[in-house]
């Protein structure tokens, strides 16, 4: 099976997940500074979930660069991935609408966790399919990035429910851990 209908068919999911998001963002009535200044966490979680949409797009990518053939499982691995990433938009806006409440931003974290999990699940997969030399395995190899982030991320949805910016702080941190994507695959496909 070929994969090019798998990453256009991700590719739209996203760009409505990205929409989906931007649409949210309601300007203030007021003509004011003030009035915009309100608006300060739904902006900061936008960001935020903009960029955690972007390293998931820029890896899936990347991913699938180095991918020769998808089948069944890779397709409902795939559609798990993307399940639990078009749940940000609306974690993403009750986070920031309550302000970076404790238990809108833990949830905010199972999404993110649930992501990472399903992403997980999606390139095992995709190695079941490869041979264990083949340029995907070997650019894979251990994904240290993606263990840590797991951890990371079980840590802040704890944390969450006592220190909300703290746990804020932990998700930047797993997304400045992605914001240089995976050089691994391009590495090995020069």
């Amino acid at each position: 099976m070929k994969k090019g209908r798998l990453e256009a068919f991700s590719d739209g999911v996203l760009a409505i997940v990205v929409t989906i998001m931007v649409l949210e963002l309601k300007p203030p009535h007021e003509p004011t500074l003030s009035a915009l200044l309100t608006l300060t966490p739904i902006f900061i979680s936008y960001v935020l979930s903009f960029v955690f949409v972007g390293i998931y797009w820029n890896n899936h990518h990347h991913l699938f660069q180095a991918v020769t053939v998808v089948n069944g499982r890779v397709l409902w691995a795939n559609l798990h991935l993307l399940f639990w990433l078009s749940l940000i938009p609306f974690v993403a806006g009750w986070m920031g609408e309550t302000g970076f409440g404790p238990l809108p931003l833990a949830l905010y974290g199972v999404i993110l966790l649930a992501s990472a999990a399903a992403y997980f699940v999606l390139v095992r997969s995709l190695l079941a399919l490869h041979a264990d030399d083949s340029t995907l395995a070997v650019a894979v190899g251990n994904d240290g990035k993606g263990k840590i982030s797991l951890v990371i991320y079980t840590i802040a949805i704890l944390v969450a429910l006592f220190m909300p910016w703290a746990a804020f702080a932990l998700y930047v941190v797993v997304a400045a851990i992605w914001l240089i994507p995976d050089q691994r695959i391009e590495k090995r496909l020069k």
